[in-house]
């Protein structure tokens, strides 16, 4: 009872205790106790996302600001489209919504569990096609949001509304509503909205809707692919458009993390068409200029964060340390551009003057960045350097670079270096060489692998952009936890450090961060 005296309170419509109608409300309530949670939660989302919560999640509810501020512009962008239909107005247009929250903001309980089952509450006849970069995480989103539908308690508040029997997949299914016997009518059951769920560049070939909801179309990986990005937004921009039941009235929402400059955010915001853009980083120290619209500063807490509660400073740390400086600056802060300067802080870069004793030791690498050319007179700037950086993995966790072999030769010379290093190394030094894509690329490391017949050669194909490549190593370099040996080269290398990824030459920073990858991963590369 308490539940539905707050709720009648929350309501605001018989506050007053001499109300004429309190005598009818208070019959209404003891008849029907459910009827003040009903009306409060078809007349707010954010109620209805708090009172269903349990049914979705073993979690206790933690609100904060920023859910109610996501509840609140979407049911406002619903009623627009029910709006729209009732009115018959099919000109006035409903705009699209980008929302970009970072991660662990319960984004996809609001929008694709929550939203579709509360938005039928009201507007049975609604349909809805629902998205993400993966089937699988779509088809999740899907049958949560079906049971909460099955579940007794979603039941016991709108009894007239159940899932279609015979189209009751997670992956499709329909709704029916029953309504009530009128003025001696028998009660009559109606086919209502719909959900169909998919990936992005999935299927929906004869399937339009309403509402078209879209969570994180893209994940981190496919955000380092030139391909896959570029796959994936077009297919949003040409594909998912034609399956609108109106082009004006039925609205796509994006709820995303930021991945990439491209990303479906980035690639929609370029094309200056309107959109309604919401974007809230985790903190505001670093990141208040992308704060969207301007005036949700004034929301953040004292210390500057979006979610104390779900993300503290402790978590905002630790998580940058696992994505490093260019997925944080994404993720975190909804600015996935690669830092202006500073992404490495080679001064926390430790100076050895001697190699580091053998019992010391878990494992030695260098990698080869390999260029093809030699430089050529009056050339403006030379070609790439061809660069073998050499990385040492100390048992207690740190790294030191012990050398860097690096010049602009030919191919023959090259090879002949290669091979020549490989010899002063000796047979404990493992040795990566970075295939290029291509043909050609293949071929290339091909023949450095004959040539380094007697040696353990690791061949990768790298993913991403150089400075996608780099964010790891670069974390724990700003962190004091690489050390290199005295030497001629320290300076060149240290200088192209700090101009990274801005400065003329990436090369040693290439091979830099094919040797830590090396030292960290377990080998997905080929070895010979």
């Amino acid at each position: 009872m308490k539940l539905v005296n707050r709720t009648v309170r929350q309501l605001g419509t018989f506050q007053r205790t001499r109300h004429p109608k309190k005598k009818v409300l208070d019959t209404i309530i003891k008849k029907n106790p459910l009827w003040a949670v009903r009306e409060l939660n078809n007349r707010s989302f954010f109620e209805f996302l708090k009172y269903m919560w349990p049914e979705v999640s073993s979690e206790e509810f933690q609100p904060n600001w920023h859910i109610k501020l996501m509840c609140d512009e979407l049911q406002a962008i619903a009623e627009d489209v029910a709006s729209r239909r009732k009115t018959k107005d099919y000109h006035t247009p409903v705009h699209d919504t980008i929302i970009n929250v970072p991660p662990g903001s319960t984004k996809t309980t609001t929008v694709m569990i929550m939203f579709p089952a509360w938005c039928w509450t009201r507007w049975y006849w609604m349909k809805f096609i629902c998205l993400s970069y993966s089937s699988g995480l779509s088809y999740e989103s899907a049958e949560t949001s079906r049971e909460l539908i099955k579940s007794d308690t979603f039941r016991e508040l709108y009894p007239e509304l159940q899932i279609k029997p015979d189209k009751d997949q997670k992956s499709n299914f329909q709704l029916l509503k029953t309504f009530e016997k009128r003025m001696g009518k028998e009660a009559q059951t109606r086919t209502g909205g719909s959900r169909y769920s998919t990936s992005v560049g999935g299927t929906v070939t004869g399937f339009h809707a309403h509402m078209i909801l879209v969570d994180d179309p893209i994940n981190p990986e496919q955000a380092v692919s030139p391909v896959q990005l570029e796959s994936a937004n077009r297919w949003l921009t040409s594909t998912m458009p034609t399956r609108k039941i109106n082009k004006n009235t039925s609205p796509t929402i994006m709820i995303m993390q930021r991945l990439h400059e491209d990303d479906p955010t980035g690639n929609r915001i370029a094309k200056k068409k309107p959109v309604r853009h919401i974007c809230l980083p985790a903190e505001i120290r670093n990141y208040a200029d992308q704060v969207k619209p301007a005036y949700l500063k004034d929301m953040y807490s004292e210390d500057g964060l979006l979610d104390p509660n779900r993300m503290n400073w402790d978590t905002i740390n630790a998580l940058i340390e696992d994505l490093g400086q260019y997925g944080a600056s994404g993720q975190l802060g909804q600015s996935p551009t690669p830092p202006t300067g500073g992404m490495f802080k080679p001064d926390k870069i430790s100076v050895l003057d001697t190699f580091p004793p053998h019992y010391d030791i878990e494992q030695i690498v260098r990698y080869w960045d390999k260029a093809g050319t030699e430089a050529k007179k009056g050339a403006s700037r030379g070609p790439a350097y061809t660069v073998g950086l050499k990385m040492v993995k100390l048992k207690s966790g740190r790294y030191v670079i012990t050398d860097v072999a690096r010049g602009q030769w030919s191919t023959e010379d090259r090879e002949d270096k290669i091979k020549q290093t490989a010899q002063a190394d000796g047979l404990d030094t493992v040795i990566g060489i970075e295939q290029e894509p291509g043909s050609g690329g293949k071929e290339s490391a091909e023949n450095t692998v004959r040539n380094l017949t007697g040696y353990t050669v690791s061949v990768e194909r790298p993913q991403g952009d150089k400075v996608h490549r780099a964010d790891p190593l670069s974390v724990q370099v700003n962190w004091g936890n690489v050390s290199m040996l005295r030497a001629e080269w320290n300076k060149a290398f240290i200088d192209e450090l700090r101009f990274f990824p801005f400065g003329t030459y990436k090369d040693q920073v290439d091979a830099a961060s094919g040797a830590f990858r090396m030292l960290t991963e377990r080998k997905k590369a080929k070895v010979w």
